[in-house]
């Protein structure tokens, strides 16, 4: 016998006595050699294994609401507390979580790529969580803090005024004439040179791999994002002298030995 996904194959040499005998006190049918029977249930659970390939879901046999119909990148039908149902803020919320899990990866890959040189000795940079208090030379905290603002502000309100008109920020005249560096169709993904310089999804609308590979990066990047934030608080490190002191002893610096000793 030779199982496949969804399909039970029986293949029986072929003789030359009568195709139905006896085997197991049973009648079985015994096709030519080469060849399969498939059974009706067989080929039922085939569809039915085809169908819950189509439309994975978070939880195993889980019915997702209808609102997420998969035709969104990353929906696997996980909205316990019901924010999406609302059609217009289940837009707002992709467009939320999209910005969030681009922060997150830039985050983590800064905060990661720092620690790393400050813990070699290639640099004397601060500790992630320190690097805010540190005075720079070049301008004061103050003028940081305002410039700041001002760029995140101009970016952020450009972000939401393609969010409500989606495309208008691409027109001629909408960024200082350098609107073909960006070639925004699609809210969320401005791509262009500027932004997309490897021209990796030029056809958004029909970019869907590349859309939830971002996605689902961008979700771990989140955690691993959370992750950072407990070990600060709890051994008041960066995460490279937690992995090395982890490193040191796998069998006791561990998360357990950790939070038991935080607790003490």
């Amino acid at each position: 016998m030779a199982a496949t996904v969804g399909r039970v194959f029986l293949v029986l040499p072929h003789t030359s006595s009568s195709s139905s005998s006896s085997f197991l006190g049973k009648n079985v049918y015994k096709p030519s050699l080469g060849t399969s029977y498939t059974s009706w249930p067989a080929r039922r659970c085939a569809r039915t294994v085809v169908q819950a390939q189509e439309r994975p879901t978070w939880l195993p046999g889980l019915d997702p609401p209808p609102y997420l119909d998969g035709t969104l990148a990353g929906d696997y039908g996980f909205d316990p507390l019901g924010l999406g149902e609302d059609p217009e803020n289940l837009r707002w919320y992709v467009q939320a979580e999209l910005v969030h899990a681009r922060f997150a990866m830039a985050g983590v890959a800064g905060i990661l790529f720092t620690d790393l040189l400050r813990v070699t000795g290639i640099s004397n940079l601060p500790v992630w969580y320190e690097a805010g208090a540190v005075k720079y030379g070049f301008a004061s905290t103050k003028t940081l803090f305002i410039v700041q603002m001002l760029l995140m502000g101009f970016v952020e309100t450009k972000r939401y005024m393609d969010f409500t008109n989606p495309g208008s920020q691409a027109k001629e005249g909408s960024f200082f004439g350098l609107e073909a560096s960006l070639e925004g169709l699609e809210p969320g993904y401005p791509g262009g040179p500027l932004l997309n310089p490897l021209g990796l999804a030029k056809d958004i609308k029909s970019a869907d791999d590349w859309k939830l590979k971002e996605i689902k990066n961008g979700r771990l990047a989140m955690v691993a994002m959370l992750g950072i934030f407990v070990q600060a608080s709890v051994t008041h490190v960066g995460p490279i002298d937690n992995l090395v002191e982890h490193l040191s002893n796998p069998w006791h610096k561990t998360i357990i030995q950790t939070l038991a000793g935080s607790g003490s």
